[in-house]
């Protein structure tokens, strides 16, 4: 049985006892040493940390673990259950063997992207700098709705359990969504990008044009794909073509220096931006043309091979 202290609740806790998976009557919430004593494991309480015994507390003197030596965030419960048991339950959650290399590059997002705030925000670490003055506040993490189920001060007395378990299942449901999500979703498109990021250079010698065969999220992808295929800056792809399956015409996309930057790489032709349909076509001398951005990052043309022969004419421009 997990056991947490008797008091308040937070969002780190909630989330452990979550990814465990165990039912209502498995969970006692106690600080009595001769209760711990008796527990299969022991979470957010106790003063140690020793997993062979599972004895998950953080809060110790001298506790100094990480998830890994990435991160210099020091793990709260939510993170020392994931660091532990976290490789099962992503395979279970998107029914793969926990063997399967996939469950690894998802159990390291999904730290990443979901566990890793419930560390910072426990242990007190700011998203910046102390003297950067926030222009509003969030009250709508995970953190601050766990602290909300806990009863008001001057709250007539209340079942701390049912509210805790309300916490357990809510964490509980969001992580398992982003659990699927990175498994389901994200990871299928890492596997589309990483294709045509290796056979780029039979669109284009160069290997500077990635053609996407299925379109799907890519920017993330292909940045975290060339640093770990250590592709140089001068072999990179700086366009993207994929099918706009709304508009049922073909996307020429500049890959932009970072993934949440707005510079790209090398921008469309500056003479074709904010050029349409016919005009576009006779300027370019392309059939087809669709539009191209004020800014030069995306353009479009009717068939694939106009918007290849687009962003082939404009590597040399």
């Amino acid at each position: 049985m997990p056991v947490r202290d008797s008091s308040s609740f937070h969002a780190d806790e909630s989330l452990a006892v979550a990814m465990l998976r165990l039912n209502d009557d498995q969970i006692v919430r106690s600080r009595d040493p001769a209760v711990l004593e008796k527990a299969d494991i022991v979470v957010d309480v106790g003063g140690e940390y020793v997993p062979e015994k599972n004895r998950f507390d953080h809060h110790q003197r001298g506790f100094t673990e990480t998830f890994s030596a990435n991160y210099d965030i020091k793990l709260s419960s939510a993170g020392l259950i994931y660091k532990h048991f976290g490789r099962d339950v992503v395979a279970a959650l998107i029914s793969m063997d926990v063997s399967d290399p996939r469950v690894e590059i998802v159990y390291q997002k999904v730290y990443e992207d979901f566990v890793l705030a419930f560390d910072g925000i426990d242990n007190g670490v700011p998203k910046y700098p102390a003297e950067v003055k926030p222009k509003y506040r969030d009250a709508t993490n995970a953190s601050a709705r766990v602290s909300r189920l806990n009863p008001w001060w001057n709250e007539p007395a209340t079942n701390y359990q049912e509210r805790f378990m309300k916490a357990v299942d809510m964490v509980g449901a969001e992580f398992a969504e982003r659990v699927r999500y990175v498994g389901l979703s994200w990871l299928p498109a890492r596997s589309i990008v990483e294709t045509a990021l290796d056979e780029r250079t039979a669109i284009d010698a160069s290997g500077k044009i990635v053609l996407f065969k299925q379109f799907c999220p890519w920017k993330e992808h292909l940045h975290t794909l060339e640093n770990e295929k250590g592709i140089p800056d001068e072999q990179k792809p700086v366009y993207v073509i994929y099918e706009d399956d709304v508009g049922k015409s073909w996307r020429v996309q500049a890959v932009a220096v970072a993934p949440d930057s707005f510079e790209s790489r090398k921008a469309l032709p500056e003479p074709w931006r904010g050029v349409r349909d016919q005009a576009l076509s006779d300027l370019t001398g392309i059939p087809g043309g669709v539009f191209v951005h004020a800014s030069g990052f995306i353009g479009g043309n009717a068939t694939k091979e106009g918007a290849l022969e687009m962003a082939k004419k404009a590597l040399v421009m």
